[in-house]
Formats: structure tokens, sequence, C-alpha cells
């Protein structure tokens, strides 16, 4: 493997992450897989200290991409990069308890990447949940129905909004909704609701196959009045490209999840076969090697790549440079590879994969989340298309 040296800036992150990944998530992993919907008191410590870092300008916190003008001072590594590495050391020990954290929902990455000011002081210290999905509307963002009226000086929304991740848990919910149906995507914007907004009520919570630690919640949108102060970004009806800037900024984070689970399963694997007398000899060919350790060293290059992509686009976001096709190879190759790896680390360790002596079949479960949420893997490869191509998406569907 290449193992490229972390910054030296954030060795003291990646040690703190994964210290509280190995004595926080791993040991209560399995506890909260079986009490699905059960709220993990035991984060709440954890949530205080994350923010206490976060203050000092360190923690794997929610961040998310503040667009601006050109960087000076040559190559940066900075908060993308920080929190993508943490995000990383924190789903090795457990991704849905990562999505369990108070405060650091995918709703603040979307906060902290295109709020303004005065936004961004008014949510500090809040937990924000992201609400894309409708029960009509799957990966086409675009054809959103939930919809915003202004009237006066707030905008009254009305929809439903079904697979929101740690929704019931959050303080507030960042809902997608469009402003005029007529106008396509361009219409589509993002609204700050508060929990407890008349209107705004609670459907059900779903049972999941993985990520059962965290609470995924069904809205429904009933004459919610949101002030107008609650859109982010600009009211103006310009294009799409302003509220799809939040996938920019989120994807690598989940392409980063699903690397921190790959590893976990991959490390576990590779003691299993060790102990059982399968030894991965990096200094000879694969073909040279047992069946399993070939495949082992295939799954390792595969997670190679996904690491390095991922590395790519948070390293482009904080040398503020346009993200979205790396974004999106990132986000379908890694979660892809997570699928596949963990699948595949299950089927090499046999019976201890399968039961639940390991964690290896809890992470080939959490795992397939990844490849489906913030955009299918179908849909990444029809960005990537479009952008390798120079296609719109009306050219291209």
């Amino acid at each position: 493997m290449i193992n490229l040296d972390v910054p030296a800036k954030f060795a003291q992150l990646v040690d703190q992450a994964h210290q509280a990944a190995a004595e926080f998530f791993r040991p209560h992993s399995r506890k909260y897989d079986q009490a699905e919907h059960t709220y993990p008191r035991e984060l709440d410590m954890l949530a205080a200290l994350l923010d206490g870092l976060a203050a000092s300008g360190g923690g794997a916190g929610a961040g998310g991409v503040r667009r601006g003008g050109a960087q000076a001072g040559g190559n940066q590594n900075g908060a993308n990069l920080r929190l993508l590495l943490g995000t990383i050391e924190m789903c090795w020990g457990d991704v849905g308890l990562l999505l369990s954290m108070p405060r650091q929902g995918l709703g603040n990455a979307a906060i902290a990447s295109v709020a303004n000011d005065e936004q961004l002081a008014r949510y500090q210290g809040k937990w924000a949940a992201m609400a894309i999905t409708e029960p009509d509307t799957g990966s086409d963002s675009g054809a959103i129905r939930t919809t915003a009226v202004l009237d006066g000086d707030h905008y009254v929304l009305n929809g439903e909004k079904i697979f929101v991740t740690a929704g019931e848990r959050a303080d507030c919910v960042v809902v997608w909704a469009t402003l005029d149906r007529s106008r396509g995507k361009a219409a589509i914007k993002s609204f700050v609701v508060d929990r407890g907004t008349p209107g705004f009520t609670l459907v059900r919570l779903e049972h999941k196959l993985g990520i059962r630690a965290s609470d995924t919640a069904h809205f429904r949108l009933e004459d919610v009045r949101v002030h107008k102060d609650n859109l982010l970004g600009s009211p103006d009806i310009q294009g799409f490209a302003g509220v799809m800037q939040t996938f920019d900024n989120t994807r690598p984070l989940v392409a980063a999840m699903a690397v921190g689970v790959a590893r976990a399963a991959l490390e576990e694997t590779h003691r299993i076969l060790t102990e059982a007398g399968i030894p991965i000899d990096y200094d000879r060919p694969a073909l040279t090697q047992p069946a399993a350790a070939a495949t082992y060293l295939q799954l390792e290059a595969d997670w190679e790549a996904a690491y390095l992509l991922s590395l790519q686009a948070a390293w482009m976001a904080d040398n503020r440079k346009p993200n979205s096709l790396q974004a999106s190879m990132a986000k379908a190759k890694a979660g892809r590879t997570a699928t596949d790896i963990t699948l595949r680390c299950v089927e090499l360790t046999g019976s201890l994969g399968y039961s639940e002596n390991s964690l290896l079949e809890k992470w080939s479960r959490d795992s397939k989340i990844l490849d489906i949420f913030e955009g299918t893997q179908q849909i990444q490869q029809l960005i990537v298309a479009r952008r390798l191509l120079g296609k719109s998406s009306t050219e291209l569907k």
C-alpha cells in the first residue's frame, strides 16, 4: 500500500479521532445495531469534546467548503482535508454512530458551506439534518415537488421528505424545496426548518438494513411557515449550481465514511487470515500466493484508489478549486469499493465473517447505504460522464 503521510499538523487530530473510534464507537457498535432507534447517550460527552476541539480550530466536526477568491500562499491543507481524515478514522469505528453524533449532521455541512455570516452565527451549536429525498423523487434532485411559496416575510412549505438521517434527533432540518415547479432545477432552494415548527410532522422512523444506530425519519410539511432569513443562499432563480454545491461538500465526506469502514474490514480480515495461516506477502506477486491472499491484495488496491480520490476532492476544496467532478468520482469509487470490500471480506473469512462474533457482517450491511445516499452510484457515474464529455443534463440523461 502507498500509505501517504498524514500532514504533520493533522497528526494529533487523526490520533484523537482514532482513539474516539476505538474507545467510544467500537465498544458500542453492536449494542446500538441491535437497539435500533435508541439514542446513544454515550455520544453526548464525545460530542462536547468535539465541540471544544472545533472551537479551537481542530476536531473532526461537520464543516463545508466556503468558496472565495484565489487562495494565497501556495497549496493548502485545510479544513476540508482535516474533516475528511477525521471522518475516515471515526467510521473505522462505526458509521452509524458517527451519523448519530450531535451537531455533526450532513445538514451542518450544508449550512457551513452556503449560509451567510448571520445564519452561521444563528445556527452555531445546532444539530442539522438534511432532507432531500421524496416519495416520488429519488436520485433526481431536480424533480423535487416540495414547494416553497413566499407570503410576506415567510415562505410556506408543503410536501413530504423521506430518508432523513438523524431527522428525529436534530434541532433543525435543511429542507430542499422549489420556488416554482415550472422553472425546473433553477428554482430549487434549501431552507432551515426548526424542529417543532407548526406543520412539520414526524411520520415515522424507518427500520433499516444497516447504520441502525442512526435514526432515519419521514417528515410531512403542511403549511410550514419559515422566515425568509432561513433560506440558504440567494432567493433569486438563477441556476441549480448554488444548491448543488452542497453535494460538492458532502460527497467527499460520504466517500470518507466508505473509506473508513472498508479499512476496518480489511484490517480485521488481515488479522483473521494471518491467524488462519494465510499470510499476506507484499513482496511476492499476487498470483503466486493463495487465492485468499491474492483477493485480499486486490481489495487493498481498490481501497487505495478510493482513498486517494477522496483526498484529492478534499484538497481541491481547500485550495478553492472546483471539485464537482472529483467529489462525484470519489463518492462513486468509495461507495462501490466499500460495498465490494466488506462483502468479499465476509466471504474470505467464512463463518467468522458471517456471525455476530465479528463486526464484519455488520460492516457489510452498513456499507451499502454509502453507495446510495448523497447520490447513487448510477447518478455519480452520470455526473462524471457529463463533466468529462462536456454534456449538459439535458444532453446526457
